[in-house]
């Protein structure tokens, strides 16, 4: 777990502000305390690479839909894609983003914002990317010296809306390998 006691505050308060300004309809299936996943439990979850569906727009406000290698770090996603890949050029025009990470029936967390590129090219860093980087380059068994870190550019998702839900809270986390 990479998270503070301040990052998983944070992110109980918009997991809560999500599903209270959801409509009723999203309500009558994500129903707190009975099929939601509080802060804590998506953290617990969510360690490791997860595999997202994430969704960008074109130009012409066509949406598109992709995989990514999403990992959940601070309370937000880092996704990458190769630098040359249409999701990064869409992202690059327009950052506004979604990503859903789902398990068959039993699981699905459902995130709205915008990218922030962690490592753009021909400009600074964001300050965070050393420390991202080296949790990546360790999880993907490398040495940080491949051309892929020089090809992939990362993201953190920022998240203006994100809820959480399982069809069983409590048999999914007892189900959950220990990483």
């Amino acid at each position: 777990m990479f998270e503070t006691p301040d990052e998983l505050h944070s992110l109980q308060a918009l997991l809560d502000t999500s599903l209270a300004g959801a409509g009723s309809h999203l309500k009558s299936i994500i129903r707190p305390g009975d099929s939601t996943l509080d802060a804590e439990q998506v953290v617990r979850i969510c360690q490791g690479m997860c595999t997202l569906a994430i969704a960008t727009v074109t130009r012409r406000g066509e949406p598109r839909i992709s995989g990514a290698d999403g990992h959940f770090l601070h309370g937000r996603w880092i996704v990458g894609t190769h630098r040359q890949a249409a999701k990064a050029r869409h992202l690059a025009a327009r950052p506004g983003i979604s990503a859903t990470y789902m398990r068959g029936e039993q699981l699905g967390i459902f995130t709205h914002g915008h990218a922030v590129p962690l490592n753009p090219e021909g400009t600074g860093s964001d300050p965070t990317w050393p420390s991202v980087r080296d949790y990546l380059v360790d999880h993907y068994d490398g040495d940080g010296d491949e051309p892929f870190w020089d090809e992939s550019v990362w993201y953190r998702i920022e998240p203006s809306w994100m809820v959480a839900y399982s069809a069983d809270p409590v048999g999914l986390l007892d189900r959950q390998p220990s990483v």
